[in-house]
């Protein structure tokens, strides 16, 4: 009998022990994930998509009030420059150039270069939903944002961190604050809330498909919604893409534009 009861006491106590191993585990696993800091976490993701150069093939599907339009592109970007010219029959032959902070374009049927500068640059570049800044900003986002991790939510199946960015005292963005949900496993932004500095929602951009090309994760199709207008999205989809080619720098000149 006193077998027994000592056989139950020595089960008891073997349970709660293993009870405790176990809540004690994931107590320190749960501290673990959150050392991860919120400047790690976009430092990772700036490994994935900062592009210092690359050859983009690409196309906008433009919605808006339910009919679509389709523009194609070649975009060549290297540093702080880039160059991108339409292909599409409607759109073929203009052409942007940005050196730095700087921005053209050429308008074959008028044969003119034009400047793009100050709130212009905020604009729908070719009607999209996409601004002009959204399509050739290259900056780093620890340069222009200071991050704040929020926690963590599940987003299209997929485990995200969630951080709020708010603009660094300074700086020339295109919007004041940034709530991101980063793929925790890619370290990719999977959605974007972008606000001005009063609060207002601006846009919000989904990214629908991501591929790994040479060792890194960069999103290929998205969509952007402008909230401040009705009935309209854009889908930019990456056809093909090329890191790090050889570009001549003669490519990034306003002699190339015309």
């Amino acid at each position: 009998m006193n077998t027994n009861r000592s056989a139950k006491i020595y089960l008891e106590r073997t349970i709660i022990t293993t009870f405790l191993i176990v809540v004690l585990s994931l107590v320190f696993l749960s501290q673990s994930v959150l050392a991860i800091t919120a400047e790690e976490i976009i430092n990772k993701r700036d490994e994935n998509e900062y592009i210092e150069s690359a050859r983009i093939e690409a196309k906008m599907i433009i919605t808006n009030s339910g009919r679509e339009m389709t523009k194609e592109m070649i975009s060549i970007s290297k540093d702080e420059n880039a160059f991108v010219e339409f292909t599409n029959p409607r759109d073929r032959g203009t052409k942007y150039l940005k050196k730095e902070d700087n921005l053209w374009m050429f308008f074959p049927d008028a044969e003119d270069v034009v400047k793009i500068s100050g709130h212009m640059m905020n604009q729908g570049m070719m009607g999209s939903d996409f601004s002009y800044q959204d399509i050739m900003e290259s900056t780093k986002m620890t340069e222009l944002y200071n991050f704040e991790l929020m926690g963590e939510e599940e987003y299209n199946n997929r485990i995200c961190y969630i951080l709020e960015a708010t603009a660094v005292e300074g700086k020339e963005v295109s919007y004041y604050k940034r709530k991101i949900w980063i793929d925790k496993e890619r370290f990719i932004a999977l959605k974007e809330e972008l606000y001005a500095q009063s609060g207002r929602l601006l846009k919000v951009s989904e990214v629908r498909e991501v591929d790994e090309f040479e060792g890194r994760y960069y999103p290929v199709r998205t969509i952007m919604e402008n909230k401040l207008r009705e009935n309209t999205s854009t889908e930019f989809i990456v056809e093909k893409i090329e890191f790090n080619p050889e570009i001549d720098e003669s490519i990034f000149t306003l002699e190339n534009l015309q």
